[in-house]
């Protein structure tokens, strides 16, 4: 799909770097999910640290995600 996910790098302060494969590249901000559910988990630098791309979805090992269309509306597009 054109959100895709090709590129994701962890920043500082619980940001993510990410491409997506229609071109648009931009910082995500983790910080608002972090008191919610299995989110918590993502506080843990070290496990944030962990994060991946798994089918085109950015992922982190006991399987949260972040859904397309929360990444797709949330990123701050660096284009």
């Amino acid at each position: 799909m054109y959100w895709d996910v090709i590129k994701v790098e962890p920043l500082r302060d619980y940001q993510l770097y990410v491409e997506t494969k229609d071109g648009r590249c931009g910082i995500f901000d983790v910080k608002p999910y972090l008191d919610f559910g299995m989110f918590r988990e993502l506080k843990n630098i070290h496990y944030f640290n962990q994060v991946h791309i798994l089918f085109g979805a950015i992922t982190w090992p006991n399987e949260q995600d972040i859904a397309p269309e929360t990444l797709w509306e949330d990123l701050l597009s660096l284009n």
